[in-house]
């Protein structure tokens, strides 16, 4: 996925280097997590990794595709059609509901069928009764499984979550995690995510640990 991959930016009139020399390869099915301090460039692998932010050396491969050898909209498209993101701050629309918000994903890939499988996917998410609550009306627990629903819709060969868990308490945390692995296990998506929870980590079929911009372990 990740060969020879580095991250540069300017900093005053000195180079800061983020990320250097990663090599990264993951398997169908695997889950992974990406742990490390705060500052290792955890994050910003990740948004490498799905194209949201680009390199400075080395390469990136999705589903077999050269994510930096193709212009922005191939690679918005490749992403909509193999890739789900989760985000610690949930980032769904506040003026959509919860079945607008998952069927979004669906509407922008022209799929006729994305309000019945937004409608399955938010039910398996325990949330069949819920679906016309915009999202101020929804608790954060409620809230990220929306997320993991609209993550899950499109049915992605890649599911990347970043810290999924952090901005819940510990009930709440516990249940996105448990729909969270059940959903990766129902719909066979390889998952990459980045943690500071070191037991959630554990549950991964391999752990990543990055120091200073380095895969450590």
């Amino acid at each position: 996925m990740a060969r020879g991959m580095g991250k540069v930016v300017k900093s005053g009139t000195s180079d800061l280097v983020i990320l250097r020399e990663i090599d990264l390869a993951v398997t169908p099915g695997e889950a992974v997590a990406i742990v490390g301090a705060s500052g290792s460039g955890k994050s910003t692998l990740l948004a490498i990794l799905a194209g949201l932010d680009t390199p400075s050396s080395g390469k990136i491969e999705l589903d077999g595709v050269d994510i930096f050898s193709i212009d922005e909209d191939a690679r918005a498209a490749l992403r909509g059609r193999s890739v789900g993101f989760v985000f610690q701050s949930f980032q769904l629309l506040p003026a959509l509901t919860a079945l607008e918000n998952t069927m979004l994903p669906l509407e922008l890939a022209g799929r006729a069928d994305a309000e019945a499988m937004a409608r399955e996917v938010l039910a398996r998410a325990g949330l069949a009764e819920r679906l016309h609550h915009y999202p101020k009306h929804l608790s954060g627990g409620e809230q990220q499984r929306v997320a993991l629903a609209r993550a899950f819709v499109v049915r992605p060969k890649l599911l990347l979550a970043d810290e999924p868990t952090g901005s819940l308490d510990a009930e709440a945390g516990a249940g996105v995690i448990e729909l969270l692995f059940e959903l990766n296990k129902e719909y066979g998506t390889t998952l990459v995510m980045v943690t500071h929870d070191e037991s959630l980590a554990s549950r991964c079929t391999r752990i990543v640990r990055l120091a200073a911009g380095r895969i450590v372990q």
